[in-house]
């Protein structure tokens, strides 16, 4: 059992194979992906209303940027981290911070940057519901 288990994930992402990667990789980590979306709009809709632990997004969906999406999970106070082949540069100054997941990346990478992103959220007070027990 990984550090990792129960942890329930929203992926965005609208690569179809790199979408199932990365759910394969959540699930071998005991995570449970909760939904996995591919369009902006759909993603915004899920974004405010799912209950995860997580969310991993793609910052460019089929020419469409993300931030959309970041901006309701940080108003619900759901840890996020961003999957791009276009480095750290391409975030606007409000997500600087943010962690930042290069494409293409290695499962143990995956794994370490979600824990880096659950703790920091924890330090930080992002608490999500599993940990308020």
């Amino acid at each position: 059992m990984t550090p990792l288990a129960g942890t329930r994930v929203l992926v965005v992402e609208d690569e179809g194979a790199i979408a199932l990667l990365i759910e394969e990789m959540l699930e071998e980590f005991g995570c449970e992906v909760v939904a996995s979306v591919a369009r902006l709009a759909t993603a915004c809709e899920v974004a405010g209303s799912v209950q995860v632990d997580l969310a991993i997004l793609d910052v460019n969906l089929a020419g469409e940027r993300v931030f959309p999406v970041a901006d309701i999970l940080r108003g619900r106070q759901i840890p996020f981290l961003f999957s791009t082949g276009y480095g750290a540069s391409g975030l606007p100054a409000e997500y600087a911070g943010c962690p930042v997941l290069h494409k293409p990346f290695s499962q143990s990478e995956l794994q370490q940057k979600i824990a880096v992103t659950l703790k920091e959220a924890r330090a930080s007070g992002q608490a999500s519901s599993t940990d308020a027990n």
